[in-house]
């Protein structure tokens, strides 16, 4: 653990030896935190059909409202968790272990000071915030009393966010993600047995939040051994004022952000029925999994950017967005179209065939919006990295009641597939307004570059695929018409949008698994 910390730091005091040092632990990270985040789907995808079986669509719908409602709360950490981080790892890269630690408990303070009121607001008064939805009258109390544990379950999951700062200021990412999906993997498989059991949505909720009691043991735990410091007395007042000021910015942008990344959810259960709500969110699970990998990046990518600000680092900053851009593009494509043609038959077996009927076609118009999506992470990190949140918070805030105004008119008219479309719409214009923050305050000066090779190659994937989607038809001939589609995308991207250096990169790499496999 020493030599460990002696390393990083070598890394943080030599430059040139940060670069290439940074790099290794960053690619690490991330791939230990995609782990993390794909282990748990798959067991969702095997788990979340017996919850819907034995729950039913409404009290699905219920649990995942339950869920929803502290979701829109997640400011109430005001913002500790990356203050937190950010501060404290300043202070590890110093060497000042006892200021590392005064950091935290102090993150830990402003947290429970903010929090527990919000908690116990919604403990008290569970009963009325339940009636604001179309919760069915037979499932009202259960869902009033899943709401007051999940509000203690909030509180654990803050403390969780900071108390895993030391494990993220050494990037331990592999510790991050053990606890992390370790515990949420033991509540999914909990959940369907306590339901089954007779313990229902109450039941649900209370395996979530003996999951989170393990989550925090855990953090504490290892945070524990990382820095002993942590369990001693008092908090930092010279790092309080940066902490409330830094956080008080985050606050500002993430209470806008919450409300545009879960608004949908809510009017949906309010305008029209907690069975919409579980169709659309059948549909939105389905369709983030292709943001599974970007969202890991990203954590990667806001220290990497921020390690090539100034001019005389302009070039390779503009770089590495643009490669990130392109490589972005190529998978999402693929995997748009396998999603597309799987949907129907998946969620017809996966969840049932009302979930087949009602959530294909929300899916297909969530698909168009994430394909931007996914490419708004590389703007949105540039961002971050300029330390521009404050323009983030601003756009957020303009987006949110035009958002709001087309989530109520299209979900009232159209249901789950409007408030899709709504989602899709937004996020389409948030990248584009992402792109002209990053390109005015972040320093990018980005030229897309998509050869006619290339368009070709994505023509030729995503046409068999849509003659497949309005044919409904999933026989041996339209498959083999996808599959030949995209090895032809496959061939053209190789050819035409990736450079020289990755082309000998891709080759060896085929070649050496190749050797492996032979």
């Amino acid at each position: 653990m020493a030599t460990d910390e002696k390393q990083i730091a070598a890394e943080v005091s030599d430059p040139q030896h940060s670069a290439a040092g940074m790099t290794t632990r960053v690619v690490k990270g991330s791939l230990w935190t995609l782990l993390g985040q794909v282990a748990p789907l798959a067991v969702s995808l095997a788990a979340t059909p017996f919850t819907i079986r034995l729950l039913g669509a409404e009290g699905y719908g219920v649990l995942i409202l339950v869920g929803l409602i502290p979701a829109y709360l997640a400011f109430a950490d005001f913002g500790m968790s990356l203050a937190s981080t950010r501060f404290a790892s300043e202070a590890f890269g110093r060497g000042d272990r006892k200021e590392e630690a005064a950091v935290i408990r102090t993150a830990v303070a402003v947290a429970l000071s903010v929090s527990v009121p919000v908690a116990l607001g919604l403990f008290i008064f569970a009963p009325q915030i339940i009636s604001l939805f179309a919760v069915p009258e037979n499932l009202f109390a259960e869902a009033a009393a899943a709401l007051r544990i999940t509000a203690v379950t909030f509180v654990v999951n803050i403390l969780c966010s900071i108390l895993n700062t030391p494990q993220l200021a050494r990037l331990r990412m592999d510790l991050n993600t053990l606890i992390n999906a370790g515990t949420r993997i033991a509540g999914l498989i909990a959940t369907p047995v306590a339901i089954y059991l007779g313990f229902g949505i109450v039941g649900a909720a209370a395996v979530l939040l003996g999951a989170m009691l393990l989550n925090l043991a855990g953090h504490v735990f290892f945070s524990g051994r990382l820095l002993p410091e942590l369990f001693g007395l008092g908090i930092s007042r010279e790092k309080l004022r940066p902490l409330l000021i830094f956080g008080g910015g985050l606050v500002i942008s993430s209470i806008a952000a919450i409300a545009l990344t879960n608004a949908e959810k809510g009017i949906l259960a309010a305008v029209v029925s907690a069975s919409a709500l579980a169709h659309y969110t059948v549909a939105f699970t389905a369709a983030s999994m292709m943001t599974l990998f970007a969202g890991a990046m990203i954590q990667s990518l806001i220290p990497a950017f921020s390690q090539l600000q100034g001019e005389e680092a302009r070039e390779r900053l503009n770089g590495l967005f643009e490669r990130g851009v392109r490589l972005s593009m190529i998978w999402a494509v693929p995997a748009m179209v396998f999603l597309g043609v799987t949907a129907k038959p998946f969620f017809t077996i996966w969840a049932g065939e009302e979930f087949g009927r009602e959530s294909t076609l929300p899916l297909y118009l969530l698909l168009g919006g994430l394909l931007f999506n996914i490419i708004a992470y590389l703007p949105h990190a540039a961002i971050l990295a300029a330390g521009r949140s404050d323009a983030l918070a601003k756009l957020y805030w303009i987006e949110l009641v035009p958002y709001a105004a087309a989530v109520w008119l299209l979900a009232s008219r159209y249901g789950a597939a409007g408030a899709a479309a709504a989602w899709s719409l937004r996020v389409i214009v948030d990248t584009f307004l992402q792109f002209y923050l990053a390109i005015r305050l972040g320093g990018i000066t980005f030229r897309p570059r998509f050869p006619l090779g290339y368009l070709a190659g994505v023509a030729a994937a995503a046409l068999p695929a849509v003659f497949m989607l309005y044919t409904d038809s999933h026989t041996l001939f339209p498959i083999l018409a996808v599959l030949a589609g995209l090895i032809i995308y496959a061939t053209m991207t190789f050819r035409t949008l990736l450079d020289a250096e990755e082309r000998s990169w891709l080759t060896a790499r085929i070649s050496k698994l190749a050797r492996r496999t032979a």
